[in-house]
């Protein structure tokens, strides 16, 4: 039901993290223990997947930010609850206000500047990707919070690999083409490494990434949009600071 904690950040013990998975509540769950209220769900359904995930991590409804989505490069600073925020990527310093990430295949990074203690949540699809959000992400924490990247530690969560992501042509215009591999006048797209890329250009070491090595279309305990169409749920990843 949970991905729980990953490495990287198990060397923080202030640091909450979680990641839903799919998971039949009843024979009635279509969705699959499903996160989002825009894909059809029934809203009680939501709400109480949503509980009972953020419960289990230790947090609460009130205290989890679960922005809408819409492919952007809008980065939301924030230091209270808020539901009705619109965005792609979400900081904070405050303890106890989980950030969280909508995802079904598209990147999701989660950032702890380890110094500064200040922690980031980014949702980065291809339109993202293209729009550098992560790399926009980074800049806020240095400009608003003095953040250094050599204190920056970094999580990938589940997404689609490369070899299961097929795009048009017309992406040869949007990405370099060390991040497309052609296949049948389609290519292959690499958004992690593609994002990857932007962590270590700005300057965070190789060895404060961590790439859960994930594809959420092979692994059918993952939501997966490309797989399963409009009978995907969505999952939330979530990362905290305990301020306890």
């Amino acid at each position: 039901m949970i991905l729980e904690k990953p490495q990287i950040f198990n060397q923080f013990p202030e640091i909450i993290f979680g990641l839903s998975t799919k998971f039949n509540t009843s024979q009635n769950d279509k969705f699959n223990f499903n996160m989002s209220k825009s894909i059809g769900d029934k809203e009680i359904n939501v709400e109480e997947n949503r509980r009972t995930f953020f419960e289990s991590i230790g947090l609460s409804v009130n205290s989890v930010i679960v922005q809408k989505q819409i492919h952007s490069d809008i980065i939301n600073v924030v230091d209270e609850y808020s539901s009705g925020l619109v965005g792609d990527a979400l900081i904070t310093r405050k303890s106890n206000l989980g950030l969280a990430v909508s995802t079904a295949d598209c990147t999701n990074i989660y950032l702890y500047d380890s110094g500064k203690k200040i922690i980031a949540a980014v949702h980065s699809g291809w339109a993202g990707t293209e729009k550098r959000i992560l790399e926009k992400t980074l800049i806020r924490m240095k400009t608003e919070f003095s953040c250094n990247p050599k204190n920056i530690y970094c999580y990938f969560g589940p997404s689609i690999c490369q070899l299961n992501y097929e795009v048009g042509d017309e992406f040869k215009a949007k990405f370099d083409a060390k991040y497309l591999i052609p296949k049948n006048g389609k290519y292959l797209l690499d958004l992690k490494s593609a994002n990857k890329h932007m962590l270590i250009n700005y300057g965070i070491p190789n060895n404060q990434i961590e790439d859960s090595e994930i594809c959420s279309f092979e692994n059918e305990k993952f939501h997966s949009y490309r797989r399963d169409k409009d009978y995907s749920g969505r999952a939330l990843g979530v990362i905290a600071i305990n301020g306890i």
